[in-house]
């Protein structure tokens, strides 16, 4: 982040930031739209940008998403939050040769905590593909990063079901 801003501005930005994200799990991503504006205007975060995206994500808005995540990455590039969503964004639009390419970006990224995501969503594009042993391995990554994703080992399960 860039260090220009004092640490009332900063600080402002994060509670705007945290006030976007609570009205967003809300449900309310009108008001979070326009608390993230606030809170990127004051201090603009790879975090805001992203979460902005997902936020026009849910209104169908994927380019604009995409243009948020964009910026996310000008912001930070080792933040693998706005490459998952790039690459899940892809997949709504049925790009999934270009979903392939944001996903494994994401994967790269050093800074990215929910590292089983990427490979959910890269076994959603296989698995659309056709290329079931491609979407197994995914499934078994995304398991074996994150014991919690129940969806991803009961995928994992039917398809292997399906091959015997």
């Amino acid at each position: 982040m860039n260090n220009n801003f004092s640490q009332s501005e900063t600080e402002l930005a994060r509670q705007l930031f945290e006030q976007a994200y609570h009205e967003h799990m809300a449900g309310e991503i009108d008001d979070a739209i326009d608390l993230y504006h606030q809170s990127i205007e004051l201090v603009p975060t790879a975090e805001a940008h992203t979460f902005l995206g997902w936020a026009y994500s849910m209104q169908k808005r994927y380019e604009e998403a995409i243009e948020e995540c964009m910026r996310a990455i000008e912001l930070d590039e080792e933040f693998g939050n706005p490459y998952n969503d790039i690459g899940s964004y892809m997949i709504e639009l049925n790009r999934w040769d270009d979903a392939v390419v944001w996903l494994n970006r994401a994967l790269m990224a050093t800074r990215y905590e929910n590292r089983a995501l990427p490979h959910l969503n890269l076994a959603r594009v296989y698995t659309h593909t056709g290329d079931v042993i491609a979407a197994l391995q995914q499934y078994k990554a995304a398991w074996q990063k994150d014991k919690s994703q129940l969806p991803a080992l009961h995928a994992y399960q039917t398809l292997l079901a399906r091959l015997n």
